[in-house]
């Protein structure tokens, strides 16, 4: 290449010989960035770390999280379980031969919806009463047969016996 196509390449020789320029980064700059390359890997493997340990400590399978259980018709929780919201479900059952407990510091409280999440029926239980707001309330024997029945028209006891417990007080007739 002929040398007037570079005119701002200096040609300055000197006694020793042609000057040769270093390309690169040296001294403290070359120091700084291995620091942050260093400090960068460190980082990284903190974070893999805490991620593999959060994962160990929340019991992450592929079938689930902790009691949680992902099956083919639908989530199996296994164990005692906290809900902090409300726990809306299609069904909820518990294990063949145990009991499904219910715990709550006031309320617990079951809606029956329909379509337009309107509430048809609402069992309360708290800690003074039970409370049942529907159309009509009945309590049946395992065999089916009506103990008692009431709605806004009438009150139905269908034992064949009714006992009273209390003391002894008559209501006149008016």
């Amino acid at each position: 290449m002929p040398q007037e196509q570079y005119p701002h390449r200096s040609t300055m020789q000197t006694s020793e010989g042609p000057q040769v320029y270093k390309v690169g980064i040296y001294g403290w700059r070359k120091r700084c960035l291995y620091f942050f390359v260093l400090l960068l890997m460190i980082l990284i493997l903190v974070n893999l770390a805490m991620t593999i340990w959060i994962l160990k400590v929340m019991n992450f399978t592929i079938d689930g999280m902790g009691n949680l259980r992902i099956t083919e018709k639908g989530l199996k929780l296994e164990g005692d379980s906290e809900f902090l919201k409300p726990l809306y479900a299609k069904e909820i059952r518990s294990r063949p031969g145990n009991p499904l407990y219910f715990q709550s510091a006031r309320n617990v409280t079951v809606n029956i919806l329909n379509e337009k999440t309107k509430v048809l029926t609402r069992l309360v239980t708290g800690p003074q009463a039970v409370e049942a707001h529907s159309q009509k309330f009945e309590v049946k024997t395992l065999s089916g047969k009506l103990l008692f029945s009431a709605d806004d028209n009438e009150v139905v006891v269908g034992a064949e016996r009714l006992r009273v417990l209390g003391k002894r007080s008559f209501i006149k007739p008016q």
